[in-house]
């Protein structure tokens, strides 16, 4: 599972980043709130534990700022212990709120309460939008129970955007996922394909309601 820490105390941080580590978790971090959002935009982490009191943005500006974007649960870690803290940043989108200093044992209970809560069911691999069912261990799309036939590349801009239902999917992205390289040059190629999918699942292609462009940065799929 995949864990941001965002946090700009460098010893927390490294503290953080050994214990998750050892109990199997993958761990990325940023310094300040504008790299948070930077951050989880082009990583997608499974769980975001996020400080009140981070120099560009603070806390409640970045929950903010996510929750348009992913549902992520938040983990708020912050020493501020007044009430008005813990119920703005509930009320901004966050899921928890822990309290420094803390004991390992609860953060590390309150990350697997999250994990479960947020886990797709057993054998769960379906994405519904519209009138369409896309199955991800199938490899199968149908639109009113039609099976609709994709490209292998249209397959895989589709496959990401539905393993990220509602976040923010950036073009580098979906150049890296589909061609292997970031470096891949997008000379319109993702337009094409996109406008290709639009046709094939969207019920008004030129206004669509589910595949959509976020401008000058990538796609989106809205359940």
């Amino acid at each position: 599972m995949k864990l941001l820490i965002a946090d700009d105390d460098p010893q927390m941080v490294r503290a953080l980043r050994i214990t998750l580590a050892a109990h199997g978790y993958e761990v990325i971090t940023a310094a300040d709130g504008a790299a948070a959002i930077t951050t989880a935009a082009q990583t997608h982490p499974d769980i975001i534990l996020l400080d009140l009191g981070m120099p560009k943005m603070n806390g409640i500006e970045v929950i903010q700022a996510l929750r348009g974007w992913t549902s992520a649960p938040i983990i708020v870690v912050s020493g501020r212990t007044g009430s008005a803290d813990k119920v703005d940043a509930l009320d901004a989108g966050a899921d928890d709120f822990v309290t420094k200093p803390f004991q390992v044992d609860e953060l590390l209970a309150r990350l697997r309460a999250l994990a479960r809560r947020t886990a797709p069911a057993a054998g769960e691999s379906t994405v519904s939008f519209g009138d369409v069912v896309v199955d991800l261990s199938a490899k199968a799309v149908t639109r009113a129970g039609a099976r609709v036939h994709l490209t292998p590349t249209e397959w895989r801009m589709l496959e990401h955007l539905c393993r990220h239902p509602g976040a923010l999917v950036t073009r580098q992205d979906l150049l890296k996922e589909i061609w292997g390289s970031e470096q891949v040059s997008d000379s319109g190629y993702l337009r094409l394909y996109m406008s290709q999918l639009r046709k094939k699942l969207e019920l008004s292609p030129a206004a669509p309601v589910h595949l959509l462009t976020e401008s000058g940065m990538g796609y989106r799929l809205v359940l």
